[in-house]
């Protein structure tokens, strides 16, 4: 706006001299800067803009997750999908090829903004791969909601996806305390797994306790399942629980017993029901590489964790949880499962191939959403060492 008033001044300047105006030394470096106030305006301005379109976004985002809440209230666990506001383009402006990242932070050199066609080989033919079809499993505590960089940058890539609320979790509507069993929190994604057609395989990808999760339906359904990815996870041995692997660290990790709130829902004389969360401790847990937006969704999203699936036991054979290829992607910042930790499981049991995302939290999908993304593309690309 203030470019436009210079624009009409300078055309009276040329009918009528200007009145005499009074010199001030607020107005004098603006002046013998020779128009850069102006300038210095309108990158202000363009800044602004840029917020408010990031603002917008989020607030379309949330939207659509309220609208998907109230059309789900019946409690049914259908598959996440991520809403058509990402493709909505602005009026008159050139459509954007990837959302934008809601982070405040510097970008490093490990996670620059690229198009979908520089994440992946140019030569990539989704056809031509055993699936191109991925099956996202959030971990204790999180939802599909935590997936939706993830989703949008797979789909942007030409990938079919699905992200699954696993019971008691993100808009399924049940009493994480009334859950006892691991089959029965793992249901929700068992059902989706069953419901594919003959012949018909996914990516597993599971994060944190998402990782027992996936262990459990690689025993059920091992043939429809080409690849499992274990994103800074519980990769378990037969005969060991979530619990067993968190208790290597319990000793070490002074955040983890700071953020775990025991709940006893049937009384304190009877095994805890719950794990809640303490969200003062949480961003440095589990976040401590995160946009600011994105610890702000996950504090208000995270829910309780069932406390009898993750006492539970896997029984895992070669014949089935073995004969599925596993890939584990290590996060090096990781506060909620450390390196050393994650290196361990691998040790334990070691799958086809570990990858590393460098500068990665507990939550990669909002600290380093296109460099997982570029993984996960990765992976689904390997070609079983049978095959060649």
């Amino acid at each position: 706006m203030g470019a436009l008033v210079s624009c009409f001044s300078a055309a009276e300047e040329t009918k009528r001299p200007p009145p005499p105006r009074r010199r001030s030394a607020l107005n004098a470096p603006l002046e013998a800067a020779g128009g850069l106030g102006s300038s210095e305006r309108w990158s202000k301005g363009r800044a602004g803009r840029k917020e408010r379109a990031e603002e917008a976004l989020i607030h379309e985002q949330a939207l659509a997750a309220a609208a998907l809440l109230l059309a789900q209230q019946n409690g049914g666990a259908l598959p996440f999908d991520r809403s058509s506001s990402l493709h909505h383009p602005s009026r008159g402006k050139k459509k954007q090829a990837l959302p934008r990242s809601s982070s405040s932070r510097a970008r490093s050199l490990t996670d620059p903004v690229v198009q979908p066609q520089q994440l992946v080989n140019q030569d990539l033919m989704i056809d031509n791969l055993e699936t191109n079809h991925f099956v996202l499993v959030h971990g204790g505590g999180f939802g599909a909601w935590c997936w939706y960089k993830t989703i949008a940058l797979l789909e942007d890539s030409g990938f079919k996806v699905n992200a699954i609320d696993l019971t008691g979790s993100g808009i399924h509507s049940f009493d994480t305390n009334e859950i006892t069993t691991l089959p029965e929190y793992v249901q929700p994604l068992t059902s989706f797994l069953e419901t594919l057609d003959d012949g018909e395989k996914v990516i597993l990808v599971g994060h944190d306790f998402g990782g027992a999760c996936i262990s459990y339906a690689m025993e059920m359904f091992p043939s429809k399942i080409a690849k499992a990815v274990f994103l800074c996870a519980a990769m378990l041995t037969s005969g060991q629980s979530t619990l067993d692997m968190f208790s290597q660290q319990a000793d070490t990790n002074d955040l983890m017993r700071q953020a775990q709130i025991l709940v006893y829902a049937n009384g304190n004389d009877h095994p805890p029901t719950a794990i809640d969360l303490n969200k003062s401790s949480l961003k440095e847990l589990l976040f401590n590489q995160s946009p600011a937006k994105d610890i702000t969704l996950a504090l208000v999203s995270m829910r309780s964790i069932p406390f009898a699936p993750v006492l539970e036991k896997l029984s895992l054979t070669d014949k089935n949880y073995g004969s599925v290829r596993r890939f584990y992607i290590e996060t090096t910042e990781d506060n909620g499962i450390p390196l050393s930790l994650q290196q361990n499981m691998c040790g334990s049991d070691p799958p086809e191939r570990v990858l590393r995302l460098k500068g990665a939290d507990h939550s990669p999908f909002f600290s380093k959403p296109q460099a997982l993304n570029k993984l996960l593309v990765e992976i689904s690309k390997i070609v079983s060492p049978q095959v060649q």
